[in-house]
């Protein structure tokens, strides 16, 4: 039986990403060695960097004067890091989930924290509006996808202090306009590399605006100075998402991404309306994720929910179940979910209605 991978993350990522990874798990760029096991330090894994480096650029369109490193921890180490280097005596964040709370949690260590607005009263299932940034920030961080609650923020925000964004999970699904930010930064798992490496995209004189000493591994300077090889970067990682990259720009660039996303999302959307037995998480179309949507049974139908949940998993479509802290569903359309998958999600749905 054919699967549909809805996963969240660890999530779905190209053929291409899996054959190419493939290939050089077992031999790469001929060298006789693994990719699991080659150096660092090679000539074959410089050029590996160096490409990612330059794709990235290419594919975000990022202005001169940013730099691009690829480093391990995951998105959760740069929750600490931004403040250990750049919160003085003030930062502002925007609370749209858990992976906002996660961001303000760390920063509250190093010292005032003012959140500008919160949709914690309504289970996060709006992003917030009309809400002032404090001029006296050190800096504004928002994350831009909310992967559990389902709310994606999709414009580029005027900030009158520096803009940070945690694009973990919806990063090269759309065009970024950079030079909106001083830094964007992701985990991987979701739309370019399996996990173990985080990509920081940061501009370069941002820099000149670290507070304090900073251990060798929290400094950005030292990363950017060695590009990405202070020490031992994540090879494999990085050779995957350079792999997807070039899918990417393959497939069309951030832009046919956008348009496959916008396509997948209103095609699902459209359904959890229709269908008699199942509300959207996000009322407000203007807040819903096209990577993650969540959505639930109506009232009524709740003590279905398990019953739904099995009659997914028998037509072959995994991860459908939403998150612990959440429940309902989830159906996460990242870049590489063919609209195929979407289709069998749909017509599950509406077979499962007429068994009601």
């Amino acid at each position: 039986m054919k699967k549909h991978n809805f996963n969240p993350g660890p999530a779905i990522l190209p053929d291409y990403t899996y054959e190419k990874s493939i290939e050089a798990i077992k031999d790469f760029n001929n060298s006789g060695l693994s990719i699991l096991s080659i150096s660092h330090r090679s000539k074959d894994f410089d050029a590996v960097m160096d490409k990612a480096v330059t794709t990235t650029k290419q594919l975000l369109d990022i202005p001169e004067g940013y730099s691009v490193i690829f480093l391990g921890g995951g998105a959760t180490t740069q929750f600490f890091t931004i403040p250990y280097n750049f919160l003085g005596k003030k930062a502002a964040y925007l609370d749209t989930g858990t992976w906002a709370l996660g961001g303000i949690k760390e920063a509250k260590l190093y010292g005032e924290v003012d959140v500008v607005a919160s949709s914690k009263d309504k289970n996060y299932s709006y992003i917030p509006r009309n809400y002032t940034i404090p001029t006296d920030a050190d800096y504004f961080e928002i994350c831009s996808n909310n992967t559990i609650e389902g709310t994606e923020i999709l414009e580029d925000y005027d900030s009158p202090v520096p803009l940070i964004a945690d694009m973990s999970s919806d990063i090269f699904s759309r065009p970024v306009d950079v030079s909106k930010y001083v830094m964007i930064f992701g985990g991987a798992q979701k739309n370019f590399a399996p996990a173990g490496v985080t990509i920081v995209i940061i501009k370069d004189s941002f820099l000149d605006h670290v507070v304090r000493p900073v251990p060798t591994m929290c400094d950005y300077k030292v990363h950017i100075e060695k590009n990405s090889m202070k020490n031992t970067p994540p090879v494999f990682p990085i050779y995957a998402a350079l792999m997807t990259m070039e899918w990417i720009v393959d497939s069309g660039g951030v832009k046919e991404m956008e348009k496959r996303a916008i396509a997948r999302s209103d095609k699902v959307y459209a359904e959890i309306e229709r269908n008699k037995l199942f509300a959207p998480n996000v009322s407000d179309p203007a807040d819903r994720s096209r990577m993650n949507i969540t959505f639930n049974l109506l009232p009524e139908y709740k003590e279905l929910e398990g019953a739904f949940v099995d009659f997914t998993k028998e037509r072959g479509l995994v991860g459908i179940k939403g998150h612990r802290s959440v429940g309902g569903f989830r159906a996460s359309c990242y870049n590489a979910l063919p609209m195929e998958s979407v289709d069998a999600l749909i017509a599950a749905m509406k077979d499962f209605e007429k068994k009601i």
